[in-house]
C-alpha cells in the first residue's frame, strides 16, 4: 500500500510549516510538489485526491500549507504572493533531502501562479502544470471588496472575507501581487507547461488559460476543464485531472535518469551518491543507503554545510559500528553495559618511521578513537575485553585491511 507521512520544514522567514509527504508502493516514477489554492490549505479535497491519484500512478507527492495557513505556523498577513513562491523552494529543498527533488510542479488557482514563478528556482524541474490559475496575480486583489480596499488604503489593513472565512490583508501583500509579472517567468520558463481549466470558472476566467498560452514557449499544451468549477469540487473533475497529468508529466520526466530517485532501497552493500548543488553550492550530496537517504556537504567556506561532510561520514561509519559491535558482544555476554559512546577525531600526523623519497617524514592519516562505557557493575575485565572487541569492528578491520578499491565508469 502507499504510504504517507506527515513533516515538516522551515519556510524562508523562518517559520515551520507543515507538509505531507505520499509515495507508491512501488518504484518512485517522479516526484511532484503541489501547491494549493489562496487561502486553502493541502487538505483541501481538490489537493488530496489529485495527490492520491498521482501517487498511484507511481509518483511521489508532497503538499503543504502555506505560511499562517492549516497547520503551518506564521502569520498570513505577513505573506504576499513572493513569499508563497519563497515556501515552494523550501518545499522543494526539502524534498530534495528526502525522496529526490521535485521534477513536476503542481498549481492550483494562484498556486498555479506560484508554481510558474519559482520553477526558475528548482533547477530540476521538467514540467510544470496549473489549474484555473490567473496569468495576472494582481487578479486576487479583485476578490477584495472595495470596501475592503478603501480601508486597506487608509490604515494599512482590513479584515477580508475570503472563501468564508476572515484573513487580515495588509498593503504590503496588494502592492507584491500587483507587481508580479508571470510573462516574464513564463518567457523564461525552461520547462514544458500544461495548462488546465474550466470554461465555467467563476473565479477565475478562461480567458487567463489564453494569455498563459500564448506568453508560454513550447511544449505547451492545454486541457478544458469542462463543467468543472473553480474547486474542482466533484470528485471525477480532480481523478481526471490527475490522470492527465500523470500521463503528460511521464513523457517528459522520462528524460530524467529515474535511478537516482527510485524509491526502492538499494541491495545491500551499495550506496548512491549523486550532486544535488544549485546555484553557487556546487558540492552538495544526496546519499542513499538502502531506504535512508541524507545530505552531505562541504563545511561553510568551501560548500554550504548542508550536511556532514566526507570524512564526517567515515567517522561516523567507524564510530556506529564501535559501538553496536560493544553492544552485540556485551549482551551475548551478559555484561552489564548500559551505555557507549565514540568520540572520534581524523587529523593528519608526520610519520618519522615514514619516510619519503627525500628523506622527509610523510604525512599519513590519523583517527583518534575514545570510547566511553557506562555500566556501574562492569568489572576491570569487562572493560578490558570491550577495549579488545572495538578493534575488531568491520569497519575497523576494514580500514586496516587489505582495502582495494576498483573505479570504474558508467
Amino acid at each position: 500500500m502507499a504510504s504517507h507521512e506527515r513533516c515538516e520544514f522551515t519556510s524562508a522567514l523562518g517559520d515551520t510549516l507543515a507538509c505531507r509527504l505520499d509515495r507508491p508502493d512501488g518504484p518512485v516514477i517522479g516526484v511532484a510538489l503541489f501547491a494549493h489554492c489562496f487561502t486553502c490549505g493541502k487538505d483541501i479535497a481538490a489537493a488530496s485526491r489529485i495527490g492520491s491519484r498521482l501517487v498511484q500512478a507511481g509518483y511521489a507527492v508532497l503538499r503543504f500549507d502555506f505560511t499562517g495557513l492549516g497547520s503551518s505556523d506564521g502569520d498570513f498577513a505577513n505573506t504576499n504572493f513572493s513569499s508563497n513562491v519563497d515556501d515552494l523552494v523550501a518545499a522543494a529543498d526539502h524534498l530534495r533531502t528526502t525522496v529526490g527533488a521535485p521534477q513536476l510542479l503542481v498549481g492550483h488557482s494562484l498556486g498555479g501562479a506560484a508554481v510558474l514563478a519559482a520553477a526558475a528556482h528548482i533547477p530540476e524541474v521538467r514540467a510544470v502544470a496549473t489549474i484555473g490559475a490567473p496569468s495576472d496575480v494582481g487578479h486576487v486583489a479583485g476578490l477584495i471588496g472595495p470596501t475592503e480596499r478603501d480601508l486597506i488604503d487608509q490604515t494599512g489593513e482590513a479584515e477580508v472575507r475570503l472563501a468564508g472565512r476572515s484573513f487580515t490583508i495588509r498593503r504590503q501583500f496588494i502592492d507584491d501581487v500587483c507587481a508580479q509579472s508571470l510573462a516574464d517567468a513564463l518567457a523564461n520558463l525552461d520547462a514544458a507547461v500544461l495548462i488546465m481549466h474550466s470554461p465555467t470558472d467563476d473565479i477565475v476566467d478562461v480567458d487567463h488559460a489564453r494569455r498563459i498560452y500564448q506568453a508560454a514557449r513550447h511544449p505547451k499544451s492545454f486541457v478544458s476543464l469542462d463543467g468543472a468549477d473553480h474547486l474542482l469540487s466533484k470528485r471525477n473533475d480532480s481523478r481526471y485531472v490527475a490522470d492527465l497529468l500523470a500521463a503528460w508529466a511521464s513523457r517528459y520526466l522520462d528524460e530524467v535518469d529515474a535511478a537516482p530517485h527510485d524509491d526502492e532501497p538499494l541491495p545491500d552493500g551499495y550506496v548512491l551518491v549523486e550532486e544535488t548543488h544549485t546555484g553557487d553550492n556546487h558540492f552538495a550530496q544526496r546519499v542513499v543507503a538502502g531506504n535512508h537517504t541524507f545530505a552531505a556537504d562541504e563545511p561553510p567556506g568551501v560548500g554550504d554545510d548542508t550536511g556532514p561532510n566526507p570524512y564526517d561520514l567515515l567517522l561516523a561509519a567507524l564510530g556506529s559500528c564501535t559501538s553496536m559491535t560493544l553492544r552485540m558482544y556485551a549482551d551475548r555476554k551478559g555484561m552489564p553495559l548500559e551505555h557507549v559512546a565514540v568520540h572520534l577525531r581524523h587529523d593528519r600526523i608526520h610519520a618519522d618511521d615514514c619516510l619519503d623519497e627525500r628523506g622527509n617524514p610523510c604525512r599519513v592519516d590519523r583517527i583518534t578513537r575514545v570510547i566511553s562505557v557506562e555500566g556501574d557493575q562492569l568489572t576491570e575485565d569487562d572493560r578490558a575485553s570491550l577495549l579488545r572487541i572495538a578493534d575488531r569492528c568491520p569497519v575497523h578491520r576494514t580500514l586496516e585491511g587489505d582495502l582495494r578499491i576498483v573505479t570504474e565508469l558508467d
